[in-house]
């Protein structure tokens, strides 16, 4: 089998038991799944929850608390619990573990977006297993993933994975509520993620977790938008993560071969950058970006919106509307000057967006 880089999410449900302590046996099998596919040559990274169900038990919370300061409290337990339980696991196959927390924040800056990116590379480079969480600690509400599903696809996006796993406690999507409608059918092989496949997929998760199929859905969406193929669906035993990569798992495939990867400057532009402004262009340069795969001249820029400074991310509009968005090489005040000019041939030949720094939508 072709060597491949492999992100796999662990559910809160898919380690936990009903009282919110962490299942050894449960977490027991992943472990062993997971040595297989590093045995095999994969390079393998784990997005795993359960740090508030695995901690709120010890704060003596009868259930998930739903407070912010009972979710922080229950992450700075359960995560110590959490990592511990993987490196006792882990050691029996001379793993190593190695454990990463997320914010949003370490997405939408882009120095710590490099960052997390070369440390990851580092951790894959030397044999180390990644195994990454959001820092529920210090998250706040605004600025949270929503879920560890959102989560791995954006870190399989990022690392540019060759497969995402999901691994959860129902065996794929339906075409409706399996739970309700007995005729319900799987469907085991998509090619895109519609806004109808999310509207029926609405529903809570456990009494442990935070997602549901819906949120599992957004982030296949997300995940494809970025080249890489999820597999929605659960297993047991050593092999289970060595048969979904054979095609042969217990779920749905979603894998669409016309999208490719996104290098990592423009995933940052295209899925975390924060907008800090508009550019509008004439019928000329709308073609050259949209069509010809040029970079934005100051030539075609007819007017600006915001103050916007060299580096920041702004979307660019045509006569067609909103073509995308860019990383400026000049700030709102020099394209200012520039279109103060009479006409295109009088204005400098600026590159105002080098297309290696250009998403379009």
């Amino acid at each position: 089998m072709e060597k491949k880089r492999i992100v796999v999410k662990i559910g809160s449900s898919s380690l936990t038991n009903e009282k919110g302590e962490i299942d050894q046996e449960k977490l027991s099998d992943h472990v062993r799944a997971v040595a297989g596919l590093r045995k095999e040559g994969h390079e393998v990274l784990m997005v795993s929850s359960g740090a508030v169900a695995a901690g709120f038990n010890q704060l003596g919370y009868p259930t998930r608390p739903v407070t912010l300061k009972g979710k922080q409290a229950a992450a700075a337990v359960g995560q110590s619990l959490l990592i511990q339980s993987y490196i006792e696991q882990f050691s029996r196959f001379s793993i190593i573990p190695a454990q990463i927390l997320l914010t949003r924040t370490d997405f939408s800056n882009r120095a710590r977006y490099k960052n997390a990116y070369a440390t990851i590379m580092e951790l894959l480079e030397r044999r180390l297993l990644p195994i990454i969480n959001e820092n529920d600690t210090v998250s706040v509400e605004e600025l949270t993933f929503g879920d560890n599903d959102m989560l791995s696809a954006l870190v399989s996006g990022l690392i540019h994975a060759d497969q995402l796993i999901i691994l959860t406690d129902i065996n794929g999507l339906y075409d409706s509520d399996p739970r309700s409608n007995p005729e319900a059918k799987r469907l085991d092989v998509l090619e895109s993620i519609t806004d109808e496949m999310v509207g029926y997929a609405e529903g809570a998760g456990s009494k442990v977790g935070t997602g549901g199929m819906k949120s599992k859905l957004m982030a296949a969406k997300t995940a494809l938008s970025l080249g890489v193929p999820v597999f929605i669906g659960q297993g047991k035993g050593s092999d289970k993560l060595t048969e979904i990569l054979k095609g042969s798992g217990d779920g749905t495939y979603i894998q669409n071969n016309s999208l490719s990867s996104i290098n990592t400057r423009r995933q940052w532009i295209a899925v975390h950058s924060e907008i800090s402004g508009a550019i509008y262009v004439d019928k000329g340069a709308e073609d050259a970006i949209t069509f010809n795969g040029k970079s934005l001249l100051a030539a075609g820029v007819t007017k600006i919106r915001g103050s916007f400074q060299t580096g920041d991310v702004v979307e660019v509009f045509g006569p067609s509307g909103l073509l995308g968005k860019g990383e400026v090489t000049y700030s709102a005040d020099a394209l200012t000057s520039v279109l103060g000019k009479s006409s295109a041939s009088e204005k400098p030949l600026m590159e105002v967006i080098h297309r290696n720094k250009w998403v379009k939508v």
